[in-house]
């Protein structure tokens, strides 16, 4: 937006006019704010295009995750995993790394059922909590992957502003010294350094409010992923849990007397 809008300031006589007259600190300042707003939309399309990459995916990879029922460790889910690009994949991925490898402890090889996919094994509670522990991890680090340079974004908010007050600032105090130092108070004087100060705030506006914008955007929809990967994480473990206890029923019922 900046860019733009200070591409077309030859076409703008008044803010040309201020740009002219601002002197080497105001330019300065300008130029720095032209450079943060390139970064800003950079940064925020990036972020958008990938946010929603990752939503896709991942809703692909949950809605294939719901169709196995009962079948955690499917071919078809562990091969999608494998490969998985998408934040929910990675953490299913990461959690049966460690699953299996627990299930390939409790014995020589890993044991394939007759549906195809590899039956589980008992699990004591620490491996659980294992699981557990690994599957948050798993989603701390996609949350930081998420959140990779939304930091810059909150910076430039923060700064942007305050570059533009400086450059005010400067410019007003520049513009009121001349006046002095010529020994007259007069307005058609004034008005130029005047007029150059104030280009710098409206600069670092039209660089904030994008930014700010954007910001809250974007930290809004990765809370929105992070609860969605939290679920997943209670939809893993609960389907683990019943795996074992199925498992469970199923020995105490292949030791019952006439069996």
């Amino acid at each position: 937006m900046f860019s733009a809008f200070f591409l077309g300031a030859a076409t703008s006589p008044g803010v040309y006019y201020a740009f002219q007259y601002s002197d080497v600190v105001g330019k300065t300042i300008v130029v720095i704010l032209l450079f943060c707003s390139i970064l800003t939309w950079s940064t925020m399309v990036d972020k958008a295009v990938g946010m929603h990459r990752a939503k896709v995916r991942s809703l692909h990879f949950l809605a294939l995750f719901g169709e196995q029922q009962k079948k955690l460790a499917s071919p078809t889910l562990l091969m999608e995993g494998k490969n998985a690009v998408d934040p929910i994949g990675n953490i299913y991925s990461a959690g049966m790394e460690k699953l299996l490898e627990f299930y390939e402890k409790d014995s020589s090889e890993t044991r394939i059922s007759s549906g195809g996919y590899i039956a589980p094994s008992k699990l004591s509670e620490a491996q659980f909590n294992a699981i557990e522990a690994v599957l948050e991890s798993a989603v701390s680090g996609q949350i930081q992957q998420l959140e990779t340079r939304i930091g810059l974004l909150a910076t430039l908010v923060s700064l942007s502003p305050f570059l533009g007050l400086f450059g005010t600032v400067w410019g007003v105090m520049m513009a009121f010294c001349g006046i002095a130092a010529a020994g007259r108070a007069d307005f058609t004087a004034l008005a130029p350094g005047v007029a150059g100060a104030l280009l710098t705030t409206v600069a670092g506006l039209i660089v904030a409010i994008p930014s700010l914008i954007g910001y809250n955007a974007l930290t809004a929809s990765i809370r929105s992923f992070t609860v969605i990967m939290d679920n997943f994480v209670e939809s893993f473990l609960v389907r683990l849990k019943l795996e074992q206890v199925a498992l469970a029923k199923a020995e105490k019922k292949s030791t019952e007397p006439g069996e």
